[in-house]
């Protein structure tokens, strides 16, 4: 999440075939991720061993919120082995997320589609929600909110609590997330209406990354192409 991105100026050809390639890019993505959406119904779900192995704890009420201060070095490093251990103790592991500015998205994009290069789409979709049911999320925004959409429209903007219910609400999931919080190991997302029909699992190591999370012994084998976040 904490890499600087930068951007290559280029001519206006350049730029222009490039919004061209990203546009059917993303309209190939559409037609593929439609097409996982309707096999994924058919599917069990595989988030029901891991919530058997957390039942005992309890979740602290979720309420949506943006990026909070980045934590100094040490603390991080404190934060990164209390998640190690909670994750050992409870048989859980994660699938290493790209750090790119996009790992949220790409997370959920792999609990979603089994692919976390489909982040791009969950981010749209995400985007989408967010501006159509502006009364559910403006009050969670301490900017001005057409603001907040045009940030969260930006590739390689880190997500936030707001993005997460967003999503919830969105792909009708309950989003499990274990976490490096000293009071809080364990947040449940569901959706406003309550409803939801498949579950997320993700591992957040606080204000710094987010992972994909599995039983220790089911971690698929995809890998990320690029860089992923190792302490």
């Amino acid at each position: 999440m904490m890499d600087i991105m930068t951007e290559n100026p280029g001519n206006s050809s350049t730029r222009s075939s490039s919004s061209v390639d990203l546009s059917l890019s993303d309209t190939e993505d559409d037609h593929t991720i439609a097409q996982l959406l309707a096999e994924d119904e058919k599917l069990s779900n595989p988030g029901n061993q891991l919530a058997r192995k957390l039942s005992h704890l309890d979740s602290i009420p979720h309420t949506p919120r943006v990026i909070s201060d980045i934590p100094n070095a040490d603390d991080a490093t404190f934060d990164h082995n209390r998640l190690a251990d909670r994750l050992n103790t409870y048989g859980l592991a994660e699938l290493q997320i790209e750090g790119d500015g996009n790992c949220q998205f790409r997370a959920l994009a792999d609990q979603l589609f089994h692919n976390q290069d489909y982040h791009r789409h969950v981010r749209k979709e995400v985007v989408k929600q967010l501006k159509s049911f502006r009364n559910l999320y403006e009050g969670h925004v301490p900017m001005k909110y057409r603001r907040y959409l045009r940030k969260m429209k930006r590739r390689g903007e880190w997500g936030d609590h707001v993005t997460l219910q967003a999503a919830a609400d969105r792909f009708a999931a309950k989003i499990c997330v274990v976490t490096s919080f000293r009071d809080s190991c364990y947040i449940e997302i569901l959706p406003f209406d309550k409803k939801f029909h498949k579950e997320i699992w993700l591992s957040f190591w606080s204000e710094v990354h987010y992972n994909s999370l599995y039983d220790a012994g089911d971690v698929p084998s995809r890998a990320p192409k690029k860089k992923y976040w190792l302490f």
